[in-house]
C-alpha cells in the first residue's frame, strides 16, 4: 500500500497574499505542483510580475490577480475569477498581513489609526476573504479547506507589537467560530501560527545570528517559507479531513524555550540596538 501523498488535482486553491516571495509565493507554487490550478492574489502588480508569473512561465496552474484584499472592490475580483476558471472550488489559504518595522511600539503609543490598519491587514482580509469563498463553496454544494496564517504572537504576548499580536489571536478565535458554522457545509477551517521564520519581510528586521537562533529555539534555526508551506499544504489537504478548528503552531520549538525576550523584553531577534531604543520609547 503507498504513503497517502497530497493531491489537489482538479482543485481551485486561492492564495490571499501570494505574491512576497515568501510563505505566500512558495504555497502558491507548492499547491500548483500539487495539481491545483491556484489563483495567486496580491495587491502588487510588481509582486506579481516578480514572484507568481515565473511559476505561470514553468507550466504550472497559477492565475495571477492584482487585488487588495482589505476591500469589497478586490474580494469581489477574486470571486469573479473563481467563477471564470476551469475545476471546482476547494481551498483559500489566507497569507495577507504581516507588520511594518515602524508597527513595533510600546502599548502606551498606540493610536487608533495604527491600531485599525493592523487589524485590516490582518484580521479583516482574513475574515471577508474567507466569508466570500466560503459563502461560493456553499453556493455550489462544495466541499472545502480554509487555512489562515495566525502567528506565535498570536499565541502568546506581543511586547511592543501588541495590535499585531492582537489581531493573530482573534485569527485564532475567528478559526474556532468558521470551524463550528460551517462543518455541516463540509469546509474545514484551520490556520497555523509561524514563528520566526526567514523571509524577506523578516530580513527588514531580523538579521542572521546562529549563535542566537540556537539559544533561542529548540530546533535550533529559524524555520522557512517551505517548512511552513508544507504544514498549509497539509491543513488544506484531505490528509487532514478530520481536522477542523485547529490552530498549529510551526516554531520549532520557540515557544517551548521561550528565552527569545530579553531583560528589557525586547526580542532578542532584534539586534538593531537603535530599533530596541526605539521601540521602547514611551
Amino acid at each position: 500500500m503507498s504513503a497517502p501523498t497530497i493531491t489537489l488535482t482538479g482543485r481551485v486553491v486561492v492564495v490571499s497574499g501570494a505574491g512576497g516571495g515568501g510563505i505566500g509565493t512558495t504555497v502558491t507554487r507548492n499547491a500548483a505542483e500539487a495539481g491545483a490550478t491556484v489563483i495567486a492574489v496580491s495587491r502588487s502588480v510588481e509582486n506579481l510580475d516578480r514572484h507568481v508569473a515565473p511559476l505561470a512561465e514553468e507550466g504550472l496552474r497559477v492565475v495571477p490577480v492584482a487585488a487588495d484584499a482589505s476591500t469589497d472592490e478586490g474580494i469581489a475580483t477574486v470571486v469573479e475569477t473563481v467563477r471564470a476558471t476551469d475545476g471546482d472550488l476547494y481551498g483559500l489559504v489566507n497569507i495577507a498581513g504581516g507588520a511594518a518595522p515602524a508597527t513595533w511600539m510600546p502599548a502606551t503609543r498606540v493610536n487608533r489609526r495604527d491600531w485599525r490598519d493592523l487589524f485590516t491587514a490582518n484580521l479583516e482580509t482574513t475574515f471577508f476573504m474567507s466569508q466570500a469563498i466560503s459563502r461560493e463553496l456553499c453556493d455550489r454544494g462544495l466541499n472545502g479547506s480554509i487555512v489562515s496564517v495566525s502567528s506565535i504572537s498570536g499565541l502568546n504576548t506581543a511586547p511592543y507589537h501588541i495590535a499585531y499580536g492582537t489581531a493573530k489571536a482573534a485569527i485564532v478565535a475567528m478559526t474556532r467560530t468558521l470551524a463550528l458554522e460551517l462543518a455541516e457545509y463540509g469546509i474545514r477551517v484551520n490556520a497555523v501560527a509561524p514563528g520566526v521564520t526567514a523571509t524577506a519581510a523578516s530580513a527588514t528586521y531580523v538579521q542572521a545570528d546562529p549563535h542566537r537562533d540556537r539559544t533561542a529555539i529548540a530546533m535550533g534555526r529559524r524555520g522557512t517559507p517551505d517548512e511552513q508551506a508544507n504544514a498549509i499544504l497539509f491543513l488544506l489537504s484531505d490528509l487532514s479531513s478530520y481536522i477542523t478548528g485547529q490552530t498549529l503552531l510551526v516554531d520549532g520549538g520557540l515557544n517551548l524555550k521561550w528565552t527569545h525576550l530579553g531583560a528589557d523584553n525586547t526580542s532578542l531577534f532584534l539586534a538593531d540596538e537603535a530599533f530596541r531604543a526605539e521601540i521602547r520609547r514611551m
